[in-house]
């Protein structure tokens, strides 16, 4: 190669080189997009795409299964029963903001008699109740209950909120008539706690659920403690054994 060929291979590298820099990079950063939570990719640390990593929502696969423990539903009054599932969910940091679910209700031949759908919440670490009540069945009597959830369940980083409250001084009274449950409940933390719904659920001596019921407070102060009550209508026919009593509240999403 000539000089003079040289020289002018050298002067299109440099105009190049030029054009590279005053042009390619200043284009390469404003197309540049920043990888994100909503990108639909599968970048930054994340498990699956806009799942684990940074992001709010959370891969199911890297999070232990929760499951249904049981469904149950308990005659009210003649053709009135309410109806409970307890969920469990064993991850502390992963919940579900809403969720549809339906509850069916079967007599001893499997027909439905009698079904209610809503919507719930799942929060971390634990058990959630989903309780539905004054299910009408007409004369007819439950002998099975079945729960299922009616949409995905969408996992987010999320804490629960029912810790700072402790629930203690639980008394049955007057089973053979009009059966009453009381207990105290105390918000140990320093903030308010708005509408906590309590569910109650009665065992009999063998472990098996046989009465449930459900109220809401209106707000718990830092350092208050309310009295619950929880009522039914009708004698209990068996023993009462263990009692549950569970706070429930939405959890907070974690950012």
């Amino acid at each position: 190669m000539s000089w003079a060929s040289r020289r002018r291979t050298s002067y299109l590298l440099g105009v190049l080189v030029f054009f590279a820099v005053v042009i390619g990079i200043p284009a390469a950063y404003f197309l540049y997009q920043p990888p994100t939570c909503f990108d639909g990719k599968q970048n930054q640390d994340e498990t699956a795409p806009d799942k684990g990593g940074p992001c709010r929502l959370l891969d199911e696969r890297t999070l232990t299964p929760s499951s249904v423990l049981w469904s149950r539903a308990f005659q009210a009054r003649d053709g009135s029963y309410s109806a409970v599932a307890y969920i469990q969910n064993p991850n502390k940091s992963a919940g579900v903001r809403r969720v549809g679910y339906h509850f069916g209700l079967y007599d001893s031949q499997n027909v439905l008699i009698a079904d209610r759908n809503g919507t719930t919440y799942i929060m971390p670490g634990g058990i959630t109740p989903v309780f539905a009540g004054a299910i009408s069945t007409g004369n007819r009597v439950v002998a099975h209950t079945y729960f299922e959830f009616t949409q995905p369940l969408v996992w987010e980083r999320m804490m629960s909120n029912i810790g700072v409250l402790t629930i203690g001084n639980k008394q049955v009274s007057d089973t053979q008539s009009a059966p009453r449950l009381t207990a105290r409940v105390e918000n140990t933390s320093v903030a308010s706690v708005i509408a906590p719904s309590f569910i109650a659920v009665i065992f009999d001596s063998a472990g098996n659920a046989f009465a449930a019921s459900a109220t809401t407070l209106t707000r718990v102060d830092p350092g208050q403690t309310q009295d619950l009550a929880f009522t039914w209508a009708d004698p209990f026919t068996l023993s009462v054994g263990p009692i549950d009593i569970l706070p429930i509240l939405p959890p907070t999403p974690v950012q």
